[in-house]
């Protein structure tokens, strides 16, 4: 009987110390448990207090664009909100404006050596698409002068100066060179989609200016090559002023097919002229 009680207390403490174990074992997920209720906690209260800032925004919102007899000493409370309302408005305005002028090849400017000169920079896009910004400082005294830029060697800038009188109309000089720096970019960017959307057209020759542009064209049927040189003399313009054919088939050139294909390359840009030509299977 001795034994059996024994076996029984054994028994009894070997259950303790398995439950024990049990406890201890569920000890340590209970902070993690506690973490994750808190991280909830803090992203609930955080939408809820984003909610309540965009529900107080949009009754405001609503205050300014539809106000009703009765409210003036309410709108009176919140005029400071209603001003700055009206300013970010404004802001928002004068940023779309500024996009636009910088778009249509405008330019900003900074004082710099305490006054003395201006540093204009001028901004060059092509189908809306930003390209290169180029910088140009004037000193302006004693006498209104280019000193520094970083604008090509190929753009005439004394030449362009004396023709707007840059002593006079700094503004007509500015805009002149902006006009020739988008011209070159746009041209620039022709040629850069021309090799990157037409992998059949060669081109054999341009230069820096990207005022001359040949390319060899293949005629699909005769499997004829074409050169076609397209001159650019205008230098404000991204549109060639003459196209020129030259092929071991003289006539042609001269066919009123090709005729028409050259007026459209005088007309519409190159990459988009070719992708016309090319669906009227006049080129491979």
């Amino acid at each position: 009987m001795e034994g059996a009680s024994t076996r029984g207390v054994l028994s009894h403490l070997s259950l303790l110390e398995v439950q024990a174990r049990s406890r201890g074992s569920q000890v340590p997920q209970q902070p993690s448990r506690v973490k994750e209720l808190k991280a909830k906690v803090e992203a609930l209260t955080s939408q809820r207090d984003q909610l309540k800032a965009e529900l107080q925004i949009h009754k405001k919102l609503q205050k300014l664009r539809a106000p009703v007899d009765g409210e003036d000493e309410e709108m009176d409370v919140d005029s400071e909100s209603s001003e700055l309302f009206h300013l970010m408005a404004r802001h928002s305005e004068l940023t779309d404006l500024l996009h636009a002028h910088n778009l249509i090849g405008g330019y900003d400017a900074i004082t710099t050596n305490r006054g003395k000169s201006m540093c204009f920079s001028l901004a060059t896009q092509y189908e809306g698409v930003y390209l290169d910004t180029y910088n140009l400082e004037l000193n302006l005294k004693p006498n209104v002068r280019i000193s520094r830029h970083n604008i090509p060697p190929f753009i005439p800038l004394n030449s362009l100066a004396e023709q707007s009188d840059l002593q006079t109309d700094v503004r007509a000089f500015l805009a002149t060179v902006s006009q020739h720096l988008n011209a070159f970019a746009g041209r620039r960017q022709q040629l850069k989609l021309v090799k990157e959307q037409h992998k059949s057209v060669e081109v054999m020759e341009s230069n820096l200016l990207c005022s001359i542009l040949v390319l060899m064209f293949t005629v699909p049927k005769k499997k004829t090559p074409l050169l076609c040189m397209l001159e650019y003399t205008d230098h404000t313009r991204c549109l060639p002023t003459q196209v020129h054919l030259n092929c071991e088939d003289e006539l042609l050139p001269d066919s009123p097919k090709w005729k028409k294909n050259c007026s459209l390359l005088m007309e519409v840009p190159v990459h988009r002229a070719l992708t016309a030509i090319k669906k009227a299977s006049d080129i491979v």
